[in-house]
Formats: C-alpha cells, sequence, structure tokens
C-alpha cells in the first residue's frame, strides 16, 4: 500500500468516526479527543486506540462496536482492532475547538 493510498483511508476513516456519538454528549468522539490512534497497515487492517470520558462510560459496549463495525464497513478496510486505553486520561484539553464551543466550554 502507498503512503498516499493510505492517507486516503485515514481520512475516510476520520470521516467516519466524525458519525460515531456517544448517546449523553452531542458531539462526535473524534472531535472529542477520544481517539488517540489510527494506524493503517499494509494488510488493509487498522490499529486504533481510543478512550472514554469516563472509565465507567454506560455506553461503552455500543461506542465501541460503532466504532469497529463502520471503519470495517469501509472499502479497502479488512479488519479493525479497536484497542480502548486510558493512558493518557482523557480531559477536556482533548476536545477540538468546535466541540468546546458546540458544548459551551469555550
Amino acid at each position: 500500500m502507498t503512503l498516499q493510498e493510505k492517507t486516503i483511508l485515514e481520512e475516510r476513516i476520520v470521516d467516519v468516526l466524525k458519525t460515531v456519538y456517544d448517546p449523553e454528549i452531542p458531539v462526535n468522539i473524534f472531535d472529542l479527543g477520544m481517539i488517540y490512534k489510527v494506524d493503517v497497515q499494509d494488510d488493509h487492517t487498522v490499529d486504533m486506540d481510543m478512550t472514554f470520558t469516563a472509565p465507567n462510560c454506560p455506553a461503552a459496549d455500543f461506542i465501541l462496536e460503532d466504532v469497529r463495525s463502520k471503519v470495517e464497513s469501509l472499502e479497502g478496510i479488512k479488519a479493525c482492532n479497536v484497542n480502548l486505553v486510558f493512558e493518557p486520561a482523557w480531559d477536556q484539553s482533548m476536545m477540538s475547538e468546535e466541540a468546546r464551543v458546540e458544548l459551551g466550554f469555550d
């Protein structure tokens, strides 16, 4: 896979991640800063590190499955391995400017 192909796939992954929401927060998980790593492998698999805004998120299973299924639905992706991580701990500084405005932090 060329660097350009990886870049295009990464952009498509980000676009689809922006359609995933925590049911309790009206901002997508990407703009919330919950995605720490997206790594497209040469074999067309994706390794992703993500976190939650709180370790005891009641929608965790739903969100993880939504991420995995939406990324795997993209053409050119064979599988998506989503690793749930809590280091570094999520905080409000990880949100995009758009998310902070939407939630009234700015």
